[in-house]
């Protein structure tokens, strides 16, 4: 469990950006701070996924609460407005704690109250839960939603004349809002609502600011709910964008015995707990398809690569089979021309394929799938053709100037396209091209070839199986000859021609830490070492050396700004799975040490940011704040799987 005490929380600079997120399997989810205070145009308390797991809309942006004790009003809201934070009720907040949900005690006189907060799976509804823990009188509670109905990349401004319908009878208030497809669905177990519609204007939101966005929105209110209460009542209110079948408490007993499951193999160990409910996160629906994964909260959709290297961290290490073969299915049925998506995109439009890697690590993928659940009737029958055909497309050519060039080496890039991980792009600005044969794109195909040898020697292809070897042999051989900088002892980052990139970066620890090693552990022992003195931080490894003149130390303004930082010196939490793989071949004898001192420094990010999670980047110098989006599936996936294999078991 972690636990904010009531001195952390009222330090507004600090509580003010600890941040909590409950999803819901589909895309959407309700987030905030955890003093109740919206950041973000992204946070809600009902963000609903309209086509699952994309098109998100804002539809309830916050309940604001307040209680009358003995004839005085009591606000335990908390707003950002132009100059001034109010009300303040971050001061009767004495603490919160995420366990299987995120709660929050407040303390008003003689008045204790428990809030849950719950996103219920497989569906766009959250359940608030207000437990009256202390009282020695009845009190009155009152609850007043603002709504904000729009897009979850936009902002909503006041209008007047924009008509609002709603109606409450049998306690569920029905909203709808002109121009809105979407319905509001709030019940609530017991009560009243006063009708008293109005505009509030200029909530602030400061995260937006700091990202040189648009930040001030403005709300709208239908009116409120109250209800009278004494010691021992449950207040429980049910928010979606769905009509409400079944009772509040049912839905969120059963969504508790749903978590519990998901923890039972954690024991007493609170950061794993927390990383098992963080991966279950990210496993979402395709309304068409099958599961795939959230690349990270708030903002992205599912991503090809991300979903990919987060696979094995996310279902295999908690043997979740099932989800991970609907995700290779979900995947195998969109590859085209030897490609995987590089994401589909937010409004239903069609996949976009400008990934180079992507691909690659969907077959990495399918063997740790396979070495994991030994499942070889599916991966024969559904997935073998696809690796043969994957490898075919990028032998002859497939998008982007993608080829396998006469070396073995896998050429790609075209000017004004980003293809690896490192994608930025300002305009027509590709902040870091790589165009050409970059290393860890031959790493993943070097193993892509063994693991092709692999499976047709399992499933008695023997023919493809040589075939498959010789073309690996050649990629080691030509791989050493291209990629070795002799002068710095360590893998050039990309070749092109006859310029070879010296930018050192750690997109080179993958040919030291993916199944079959291309370098051996003199070499390996070399890189891992000038990674450590260069690259580590506690939260990951910077994405450029801070010795290179393109180094940017922090990853802060407007966006062109943050995308020229984004993979130039900024941290990526990500990469501590793959540093400490390669740690553990280059020191067989003393990874442990060494990877269990890396791990121990990282579990101080997980109360400290977005909380019971993992975030997606850092500042690449001291004191590496976090950034981007809160949740990252890919930092929480191999976070957890190295958590697992090297440290939570010693």
């Amino acid at each position: 469990m972690i636990t904010i005490n009531q001195k952390e929380i009222s330090d507004f600079s600090k509580s003010s950006k600890l941040e909590w997120i409950e999803t819901n399997g589909v895309g959407g989810y309700a987030s905030s701070t955890i003093i109740g205070l919206n950041s973000r145009r992204y946070h809600g308390l009902l963000v609903s996924a309209n086509n699952p797991p994309v098109e998100k809309e804002v539809i309830v942006s916050k309940l604001d609460e307040a209680i009358v004790l003995k004839n005085k009003f009591y606000e335990l809201s908390v707003n950002q407005f132009p100059g001034n934070v109010s009300p303040k009720g971050y001061q009767y907040l004495v603490e919160f704690k995420k366990d299987l949900f995120p709660e929050f005690i407040y303390k008003v006189d003689s008045v204790k109250i428990k809030k849950t907060i719950a996103a219920i799976s497989e569906r766009n509804t959250t359940v608030i839960i207000y437990e009256v823990l202390e009282a020695i009188e009845e009190f009155e509670i009152q609850l007043t939603p603002f709504i904000a109905m729009r897009d979850f990349h936009s902002l909503r401004k006041a209008d007047v004349n924009l008509q609002a319908e709603y109606s409450f009878k049998n306690n569920l208030l029905k909203f709808n809002l002109q121009n809105r497809p979407t319905t509001l669905f709030a019940s609530i177990n017991k009560g009243e609502f006063t009708s008293c519609p109005d505009w509030y204007y200029n909530f602030e939101y400061l995260e937006e600011l700091n990202r040189g966005l648009d930040y001030r929105e403005d709300l709208f209110k239908p009116g409120f709910f109250k209800t009278s209460v004494n010691k021992g009542d449950k207040i429980i209110v049910t928010l979606s964008s769905i009509p409400i079948l079944r009772d509040g408490l049912y839905l969120f007993e059963k969504e508790k015995y749903r978590r519990e499951k998901i923890v039972a193999d954690s024991k007493n160990n609170t950061i794993l707990k927390q990383l098992l409910l963080a991966a279950d996160q990210f496993i979402v629906k395709r309304k068409e398809s099958g599961k795939t994964i959230i690349a990270g909260y708030h903002w992205f959709s599912d991503w090809g690569r991300d979903t990919m290297i987060s696979l094995p961290g996310l279902t295999l290490s908690t043997k979740r089979f099932n989800d991970a073969q609907s995700i290779l299915e979900t995947f195998a049925a969109a590859v085209d021309k030897g490609m995987i998506p590089n994401r589909f995109p937010d409004y239903g439009e069609s996949p976009e394929y400008n990934t180079v890697d992507a691909s690659l690590w969907f077959i990495i993928a399918i063997k740790k799938y396979l070495d994991a659940s030994n499942d070889f009737y599916f991966v024969r029958e559904t997935l073998y053709p696809i690796v043969k055909n994957i490898i075919s497309w990028h032998e002859k050519g497939t998008r982007h100037n993608i080829y396998e060039d006469y070396d073995g080496l896998l050429y790609s890039g075209e000017p004004g396209v980003q293809l690896t991980w490192m994608d930025a792009k300002i305009g027509d600005w590709v902040v870091t091209p790589r165009q050409g044969k970059a290393v860890e794109i031959n790493a993943l195909w070097y193993n892509v070839l063994h693991i092709a040898a692999y499976l047709s020697n399992v499933f008695n292809k023997k023919t493809c199986e040589a075939y498959y070897k010789k073309k690996a042999n050649k990629v080691f051989k030509n791989f050493n000859e291209t990629f070795w900088n002799e002068e710095g002892g360590y893998l050039f980052d990309y070749v092109d021609d006859d310029y070879k990139d010296s930018s050192f970066r750690p997109n080179q620890i993958y040919a030291i830490s993916l199944p079959y090693k291309l370098l051996g552990s003199e070499k390996a022992k070399l890189i891992v070492d000038k990674v450590y003195e260069n690259l580590y931080t506690p939260f990951g490894l910077r994405s450029l050396s801070p010795n290179n003149e393109n180094y940017k130390p922090i990853y802060t303004g407007d966006q062109y700004l943050r995308d020229s930082a984004y993979h130039q010196g900024t941290v990526w939490s990500f990469l501590l799975g793959a540093f400490a793989d390669a740690i553990e071949f280059a020191y067989p004898k003393e990874n442990e040490v060494r990877i269990k001192k890396i791990i121990e420094n990282f579990i101080l990010h997980i109360s400290n940011a977005g909380l019971g999670t993992v975030s997606e980047i850092f500042d690449g110098n001291f004191p590496h704040n976090s950034k981007g989006c809160i949740a990252q599936a890919w930092g929480v996936a191999e976070f957890l799987r190295i958590y697992q294999k090297y440290g939570s078991a010693k």
